[in-house]
């Protein structure tokens, strides 16, 4: 059992003393893998200085332009958001959440995103997540402080960690490999460019693609799974004379 495996990822973050605090509060739980999306005022003092001793997060943090290269080796994500979206995504509490994350990161890398102070996480970026979770805070004032964010969800991982998990042991296959966020982008891109392709999508509707990516993300898919589905389209391409003409490329 090991928490070596789980990335958090703040996107965009804007004041570089909350990614010092950030740093401080993984130290505290166990955590040192910290990717940051065009972060603000970083690498600099104030971080450092916020970070009370955890430099060895920071020093080793990497810095990425986009969601795509901070997640892209990640088979399972799951985003942190303050406020309930128009359309639900599987989610649960923290604890709970944060339990099958510790569980799915034995199998693989996985990621834990935060979003901005002011704004949190995009539609767009809660797209890639597997999972949405709520810290069940004052309903009359629920934004916290991120770094007070990382350490809430930082506290179940290390709780998670510390009773090895339990049952999950025996719900999760951690022989077979999932499917990188990646491979996963990969074959939403290629299934809403076939569902165009035979009529099923009769104009680019953002709202509906967002309903069917969620019918994937109820459990993390399998490399070998990708494969499949991106073999089923493929031929459906095929046998499509309606369809464009176009090479397999995954």
């Amino acid at each position: 059992m090991s928490l070596d495996n789980i990335a958090i990822v703040l996107v965009r973050t804007s004041h570089p003393g909350n990614i010092g605090a950030a740093a401080r509060a993984m130290a505290n739980m166990g955590l040192s893998d910290l990717r940051l999306i065009e972060p603000a005022g970083f690498p600099g003092a104030e971080a450092s200085a916020r970070a009370a001793g955890a430099n060895h997060v920071l020093e080793n943090a990497q810095i990425c332009r986009t969601l795509d290269e901070a997640i892209a080796d990640s088979g399972f994500v799951v985003g942190a958001t303050a406020r309930p979206r128009s359309i639900a995504w599987p989610s649960s509490d923290p604890a709970s959440v944060m339990t099958e994350l510790l569980a799915r990161s034995q199998a693989g890398k996985v990621s834990l995103l935060f979003g901005r102070e002011a704004s949190g996480l995009t539609n767009e970026e809660l797209d890639r997540c597997q999972r949405h979770v709520r810290i069940p805070a004052n309903e009359d004032y629920p934004s916290l402080n991120l770094a007070a964010a990382v350490l809430i969800f930082g506290y179940e991982l290390r709780r998670a960690y510390s009773a090895e998990v339990g049952s999950a042991d025996g719900e999760i296959d951690r022989s077979v490999p999932l499917a990188s966020a990646e491979q996963v982008q990969g074959f939403f891109q290629h299934l809403e460019t076939v569902l165009n392709e035979i009529g099923f999508l009769k104009s680019p509707s953002v709202r509906l693609m967002r309903k069917i990516k969620r019918i994937f993300s109820r459990a993390p898919l399998q490399a070998q799974e990708v494969n499949i589905l991106r073999g089923i389209l493929t031929s459906v391409q095929y046998h499509n004379p309606h369809g464009k003409d176009q090479e397999n490329d995954r």
